[in-house]
């Protein structure tokens, strides 16, 4: 596992390129649409609210994540704009809503369902926005592109706002469930995540960061890892953590290999469950091996 610069000459490939992001209208999102549009891609971003900037190749749809009909309008303007979907951000997210250890009641004193928000825009927004991409880009001639998802630094350790680690868990569990699928599908399709520490966007201003001691990036510093992601095709099923401009790929640098430590079978669960699934294949034929 070591750290890795990123170059400008990094991003050539995406001149030209259609692009879709979430949450395109502060902090990473906006600066990942700004840098590509810099680049000479071309954006259509989903928000609630309009980007504070304007350019030709920059397309706005107002996209509340958490709902399904205005995801599919988000990715239809893309594919009307374009002809086609190259590259995905699924980027939308909020901070923690949820306290599980506070008693809330309605009017009748009976006990409130915590709020399920932040699981709807930061995990269920992002499968959702992933789903589409993939669809498109599994239809579009020649088929192909990628998709990058707003994972944290969360997604693999303790941190006390619980309904955001659990959705940004989720991220990484997304992305660890799909990169298998994707390479048995033998789409020319590739997902990867993003693991920003603490980073000065409009859920965490400058200022609170500083006071809690904790180092400090920009939005732009983790731009540049969400667009590398985009056009490095050698890149699948990575996680970029990024803390105070510098960058490190974990996933398969450190996180699956503590894994593989751990589980019995040296080759992993997943390469278990693909040899019982071609086993139930073969079985189909044969009649050899029981249901369950």
């Amino acid at each position: 596992m070591t750290e890795f610069t990123i170059k400008d000459n990094d991003f050539a490939s995406l001149a030209g390129k259609s692009v879709v992001v979430t949450g395109g209208s502060s902090g990473i999102g906006l600066a990942t649409a700004k840098l590509l549009l810099d680049i000479g891609a071309s954006v259509v971003s989903g928000d609630l609210n309009p980007p504070p900037i304007e350019h030709e190749k920059l397309a706005f749809v107002e996209t509340d994540v958490a709902q399904w009909t205005d995801l599919k309008s988000l990715f239809k303007r893309a594919k009307d704009l374009h002809g086609r979907i190259d590259h995905v951000f699924a980027n939308a997210g909020i901070s923690g809503r949820a306290d599980y250890m506070a008693d809330q009641f309605d009017e009748d004193g009976e006990l409130l369902e915590p709020s399920i928000v932040t699981y709807d825009i930061n995990l269920r927004g992002m499968i959702n926005t992933s789903y589409l991409g993939i669809h498109y880009m599994r239809h579009q001639e020649p088929a192909g592109g990628s998709v990058v998802v707003t994972a944290s630094a969360s997604s693999f350790q303790r941190f006390r706002i619980t309904d955001y680690t659990v959705a940004k868990h989720g991220v990484l569990g997304f992305l660890r469930g799909m990169v298998p699928n994707l390479k048995t599908s033998g789409l020319p399709i590739r997902i990867n995540a993003l693991s920003p520490s603490w980073t000065v966007t409009g859920m965490v201003p400058e200022a609170i960061v500083h006071a809690l001691g904790a180092g400090v990036q920009t939005p732009e510093v983790v731009a540049r890892s969400a667009v590398l992601l985009m056009a490095d095709e050698s890149r699948n099923g990575q996680l970029i953590y990024s803390w105070e401009g510098r960058y490190m790929e974990i996933e398969e640098g450190k996180l699956l290999k503590a894994g593989a430590e751990i589980v019995r079978d040296a080759k992993g669960d997943d390469a278990a469950l693909e040899r019982l699934i071609n086993a139930r294949a073969e079985a189909g034929s044969t009649g050899s091996l029981g249901g369950s």
